[in-house]
């Protein structure tokens, strides 16, 4: 039987405090995203841009993972030949429900990576700072491994890869504004979706089945239409 991919965005974590870009009052709305996540942004803004992701590292210390979280860590724990987890989020909320092989398409936020020869280092929740802001392999300034908008992300064909055998397609908590959801549906024989509220960009008639609640709620549902596809090969 075909894979099941479990892709997830920022919806997944928002019930756990984690900002989104939209949330009114959080994090990100302090701070101009062309500032700090933007190609370029480090020749000429580095230190915001490193503080910033140190308050990120920061924040996400004291966040757990919720319900939804453990729920697909659960699936594939007991699956693992057949689920694929992919993810948008750069926070380490599936590793920490005890989730393994999670593709994080942009990047890991407990890590940062080398300018110059790209090693990778995890320094879990602390600062970068002047004792590891530099490569320990070359010398090389350190960055967060984050992928910025405007830079290549280098994961996109390992998941396109994973979708060419994809027989259901699950999308929780991503408004499809920087990848197209209408798009990855395709490469599925069936696909659900799961947002909070529908998206002006993602048409919900291609979808087999619709759940617009938290995710935390949807995802017992997700997973009688997981089970019902492992045992009858539809939903």
């Amino acid at each position: 039987m075909d894979k099941i991919v479990i892709l997830s965005g920022a919806g997944l974590s928002a019930q756990s405090g984690i900002s989104t870009f939209r949330d009114s009052g959080g994090l990100w709305e302090k701070y101009d995203v062309k500032e700090i996540c933007s190609d370029g942004c480090l020749d000429w803004n580095y230190d915001e841009t490193i503080n910033f992701y140190n308050l990120r590292r920061n924040d996400i210390q004291d966040k757990h993972p919720n319900y939804a979280h453990e729920k697909i860590s659960k699936l594939k724990k007991e699956f693992p030949d057949k689920i694929e987890v992919i993810t948008q989020n750069v926070d380490n909320l599936l590793e920490r429900a005890g989730c393994q092989d999670i593709l994080h398409l942009h990047g890991f936020l407990p890590e940062i990576r080398c300018m110059k020869c790209d090693t990778i280092q995890n320094i879990s929740y602390d600062s970068q700072d002047e004792s590891n802001g530099k490569c320990m392999k070359c010398g090389g300034k350190m960055r967060p491994n984050i992928v910025f908008f405007g830079e290549e992300a280098p994961r996109y064909k390992q998941m396109y890869n994973i979708l060419e055998e994809c027989g259901l397609l699950i999308i929780i908590g991503t408004s499809g504004n920087v990848i197209d959801m209408n798009l990855l549906s395709q490469y599925a024989d069936f696909s659900i979706l799961n947002n909070l509220t529908p998206s002006d960009v993602i048409i919900e008639e291609i979808f087999d089945q619709t759940y617009y609640e938290e995710a935390t709620t949807a995802i017992d549902k997700i997973e009688n239409d997981i089970r019902s596809y492992l045992d009858n090969g539809t939903l």
